[in-house]
């Protein structure tokens, strides 16, 4: 009892020595970055939306429902379980299983929909794993990410701090829209940079966000649940507006972050999802095997949350009014 008692105040201060050293200031970048550069990040994707169902990697890069896969490596150190495994065909993947399988596609969907880079991801009910001194066996739902050879991932990740697009309205909107997504999980080591063999999705070289799953809950600081509907549903989004400042009922770490976000980068976020069809609302919940009754339930919560934001303008308006 003594040694379980240690150990959790001292797993405690940890974190909370972590969290203190996150307060790093909000960069603000001098000047609005080129039209290339920002293209790293974020990409207008035009008129055409943007095919949700298999998303960036299309049918063809699709993982095979009915194959072996052989085991080549298994983490059990992050939240959820991952495998690394290698194809028939001699592709590897990453595999992620437990509740972020679903909510990692759902969300890498919507990002990209909205023109954030993201690699190509899917979602299985079920695959068969086999090898490395394990029997073959059914393994439950499972993401799928493959280790495409023209996509390199760089040994280092860039930070929400101080980065290429910091000040951008492209990467402020990117952190409103993971937050209407409830992702509760904002650190630095979530985000990736890769190099591409030849352009693809308007770049060279692109910055995400990935490692998403952790979202479509509720938001806290230790163990939040994911992919917890009611949960979802029941937590606000947009619980005050002063001046040029947004507070938001969000429970998770990196609170300083949430300082960069303006009323008008909520209206922008919102407006841009506002713009997704029905389909590929429908779409990205179907990549992740969602039943329709949950995915609409879903989609409604975050419908609300996108008319709350596309009316702070409104609000805006009538507080500059009633000042006058």
């Amino acid at each position: 009892m003594k040694t379980t008692l240690t150990s959790t105040i001292a797993c405690a201060l940890a974190l909370c020595a972590a969290c203190a050293g996150s307060t790093r200031p909000i960069q603000t970048a001098v000047a609005p970055p080129p039209q290339e550069l920002m293209a790293q990040l974020w990409v207008d994707p035009g008129p055409v939306p943007r095919e949700l169902l298999w998303g960036v990697g299309g049918r063809e890069h699709a993982p095979a429902a009915d194959a072996v896969y052989q085991l080549k490596a298994k983490d059990e150190s992050g939240f959820s379980t991952s495998y690394d495994v290698t194809a028939p065909d001699g592709l590897e993947w990453s595999v992620k299983i437990g509740p972020e399988a679903q909510t990692e596609v759902v969300v890498s969907r919507l990002l990209w929909a909205l023109g954030y880079h993201q690699p190509p991801i899917y979602y299985l009910p079920s695959w068969t794993l086999d090898g490395s001194g394990i029997e073959k066996h059914q393994e439950s739902e499972g993401r799928f990410r493959p280790k495409l050879p023209q996509l390199k991932r760089e040994d280092e990740y860039w930070k929400w701090a101080d980065n290429p697009f910091s000040g951008t309205r492209e990467l402020k909107g990117l952190l409103v829209t993971l937050l209407m997504l409830n992702s509760t999980d904002l650190k630095d080591d979530n985000n990736a940079i890769y190099s591409l063999s030849e352009p693809w999705d308007g770049a060279s070289r692109w910055f995400m966000v990935r490692d998403v799953g952790a979202a479509l809950g509720e938001t806290g600081k230790l163990f939040p649940r994911r992919n917890w509907l009611e949960g979802f549903e029941k937590q606000g989004f947009i619980t005050k507006i002063d001046g040029q400042s947004v507070e938001f009922d969000y429970d998770g770490r990196h609170q300083q972050l949430l300082s960069m976000i303006t009323p008008a980068d909520v209206q922008w976020a919102a407006t841009r999802m506002k713009g997704l069809s029905d389909a590929q609302w429908h779409d990205a919940f179907r990549a992740a095997g969602y039943s329709d009754p949950f995915a609409n339930r879903f989609i409604a919560r975050l419908r609300q949350k996108i008319d709350d934001g596309i009316a702070l303008r409104a609000r805006e308006h009538a507080v500059e009014l009633s000042a006058r």
